[in-house]
């Protein structure tokens, strides 16, 4: 017994030890591993490619709406006919419609979700703004639902949502129609914000007004999210499906309007001089032509007509609607020649905006046309229209965009010129994103905003080689990936849920993509596989991962760690050096042996015919990028050398590489041309710069 039990000691102790040494196990966590388990599973709609399937639906809405523009009372009345076309396999219960005018109900709770405290002061303007006597109310009032045959059709409204009760439920391949009939009361978006109102003069008692969000619109249900119906907020907007509309729109006579779709009645809008100017401008390509002019404008707003005008439009296959009308508008126009295919340029201006908008609006439209064009799809629809709107704003066709005379003499500075530019041609360009490649701007905002602002670059370089790019370039994004990061959220967040959402929704997937294109795939692979994703998914609604997916398709390059640093987490790029050594040859015994160089620096104490480098690289930041070296040599000459990313695959802290030379070496400076968002330069010089070359970066960056 007292053997046995000496045996069994034994063998547990063995075993404790042995399982002492035993190490804890992990999972992978490589930045290199793939996004299978992050991206959905490929099927019959969406294939493993990032094209459309065989099998892929959408749904499509057409609207006829007659709409009447109360200038006196500023206020709208609206009676529309919604066409829901269930082009999906499932049979619908209901039908979501979207109210966005309600977040300015007198009950939103949009206001209550934004935290408040008292300033030590704040302007009387901003007092009455922030505390007024009665509570500003600009929802919907809906006076009816109705069936086509005018019976009242049962419906639930939830703050910006409405539920429409269906008789029965709707089969699949089948059709619903039904009315509904509304008013509401127009904000004045200068005073009280908002994406969409009206701006006064007080002189001559004038409005301009941007009308957008004016009336129910139908949710999108799709195989991915079903019913898109999360509350309306105020920030992130909404997907919607494609479909016709006919619109009448109802304004005082003396008004000039702009409008989403082509106008059926030039001769009963257009004098005879404007439709004589509007012929030329349609025959025009180098200079816009002026149809209203100043000077007509001006003599236009001092007098108030008693009559109204109805301007008849027909949309075929937009996503949603929106309209600019005043009596202080100018109106010109040029052509533009889109790979044989002419499109009209349009700009509405009040004489505030002139001459600014006289010398660029119409010019920065037809520049974005061009340049979206080429690396996306040829521009489909007949016009696009800029508005003085003094916001940033875009619809199908239409957009509205700020930017006035700055200068005391009534001119305008370079800042303000590029300014209104800027968000021009970032506005006309969201007629391809989203508006036509139709994400989902609620739960990703990037996928529109994002893509627009990486074109957008490309449209400004194209309209001035010297234009100044604010927005998507690495160097300007670094103050923002290297700050606190308890206020920044991965690309990956959905838009209302983000802290900086500029820097998250617009910069950083920007400069991700410009990235991509200069210094990881390079401008032919990336531009070939950008321009497949869209057009494979023109009129359509793609996801992420059909974004993903297509640009590896396309292109053939593996960007599954591309994406899982830049877009699913908030790591920074930091790759410095850490250490160079120095070898010299010689020979022993038909043996070559290396022999290392102590001397300072990276100079050698003795003529060689080969200098030998041992370099090693240090990655205190998260994400993986390529290493891109600039060796400068003792006679002045450069060399460049760029390595993949893939050289992390095996570490993620440091790693060694030899570079040989006939040449001494002088210096050697990692991302010399800042091309990867290094957050911090004082580690990318050997030796060591004393210049403190950071600070002076620092300076210059513009987050």
């Amino acid at each position: 017994m007292r053997k046995l039990a000496l045996l069994l000691f034994a063998i547990c102790f063995v075993g404790s030890s042995y399982a002492q040494k035993a190490k804890e196990g992990h999972t992978n966590q490589n930045k290199f591993r793939q996004l299978k388990q992050e991206l959905p599973t490929p099927n019959l709609q969406r294939t493993a490619s990032g094209a459309p399937g065989k099998e892929y639906t959408q749904q499509q809405v057409d609207y006829k709406m007659d709409i009447v523009l109360d200038d006196a009372n500023t206020k709208i009345t609206g009676s529309e006919t919604i066409t829901y076309h269930n082009n999906s396999a499932d049979e619908l219960a209901y039908l979501w419609v979207q109210l966005d005018q309600n977040m300015r109900a007198a009950d939103s709770k949009t206001p209550d979700i934004q935290p408040t405290s008292l300033p030590k002061k704040m302007s009387k303007n901003r007092f009455e703004r922030s505390f007024p006597e009665k509570p500003f109310d600009g929802g919907f009032n809906i006076m009816s639902v109705t069936n086509i045959d005018g019976s009242k059709l049962s419906h639930t409204i939830n703050q910006t949502m409405m539920r429409i009760n269906l008789p029965k439920p709707l089969a699949s391949g089948k059709t619903f129609e039904f009315n509904i009939s509304w008013w509401y009361n127009i904000n004045n978006h200068r005073t009280q914000g908002g994406r969409s109102g009206y701006e006064h003069f007080d002189e001559n008692d004038n409005n301009n007004y941007v009308i957008a969000q004016f009336y129910p619109r139908m949710c999108v249900y799709d195989n991915v999210e079903g019913w898109q119906n999360d509350q309306f907020w105020g920030r992130s907007e909404f997907a919607l499906e494609f479909g016709d509309f006919a619109v009448n729109i109802t304004v005082p006579e003396d008004h000039m309007l702009g409008a989403t779709g082509v106008l059926q009645n030039e001769n009963e809008v257009y004098s005879k001089k404007e439709l004589k100017r509007l012929e030329e401008a349609k025959n025009t390509f180098d200079n816009p032509v002026i149809i209203r002019t100043q000077k007509e404008a001006e003599k236009i707003e001092k007098s108030k007509a008693k009559g109204t005008k109805t301007w008849k439009f027909v949309a075929k296959n937009v996503r949603d609607y929106a309209f600019a009308t005043s009596r202080k508008f100018i109106l010109d126009g040029m052509a533009v020649d889109i790979n044989g295919k002419k499109v009209m340029a349009y700009s509405l201006y009040s004489k505030e905006a002139n001459p600014l908008y006289g010398d660029h609006s119409t010019r920065a439209v037809a520049q974005t046309l061009k340049t979206y064009s080429k690396y996306t799809f040829d521009y489909p629809y007949h016009k696009a229209i800029s508005v003085d709107g003094q916001m940033g704003m875009e619809y199908p066709q239409i957009c509205f965009n700020p930017g006035r005379p700055d200068l005391p003499d009534g001119g305008y500075s370079d800042r303000m010129k590029y300014r209104m530019i800027k968000v021009t041609i970032h506005e006309v360009g969201h007629n391809y994103f989203p508006m036509i490649v139709n994400s989902d701007e609620r739960q990703w905002t990037w996928m529109d905003e994002g893509l627009n602002s990486y074109l957008e670059m490309l449209a400004e370089w194209d309209y001035d080689p010297n234009f100044p790019i604010t927005r998507g370039l690495p160097k300007n994004i670094v103050r923002y990936m290297s700050g606190d990061q308890s206020r920044i959220a991965p690309i990956m967040s959905k838009g209302d849920n983000v802290y900086s959402f500029g820097n998250n929704a617009y910069g950083k997937p920007a400069t991700a993509l410009h990235i991509l294109r200069n210094t990881i795939m390079g401008k032919e692979l990336f531009d070939h596989a950008f321009k497949t994703y869209a057009q494979r998914w023109m009129f359509k609604h793609p996801t992420p991962a059909d974004f993903f997916r297509t640009m590896e398709d396309a292109s053939g390059v593996d960007l599954d760690w591309f994406w899982r640093g830049w877009f699913y987490t908030t790591d920074v790029t930091d790759i410095g050096i850490k250490g160079v050594k120095k070898f010299s040859t010689k020979i022993v015994d038909n043996t070559v042996e290396f022999v290392e160089d102590t001397t300072d620096g990276l100079g050698f104490a003795n003529k060689q015919d080969k200098y030998h480098y041992e370099i090693t690289y240090n990655k205190p930041g998260g994400l993986v990028m390529p290493i891109i070296v600039e060796f400068t040599y003792k006679d002045g000459t450069k060399e460049r050398k760029t390595y993949p990313a893939q050289i992390w695959r095996y570490t993620d802290s440091e790693v060694t590489k030899v570079f040989s030379s006939s040449k001494q070496i002088e210096s050697i400076v990692i991302d010399p041309d800042l091309e990867t968002a290094d957050v911090d330069l004082s580690n990318n010089s050997f030796p060591k710069q004393k210049e403190d070359k950071f600070d002076k970066f620092k300076k210059q960056v513009k987050g």
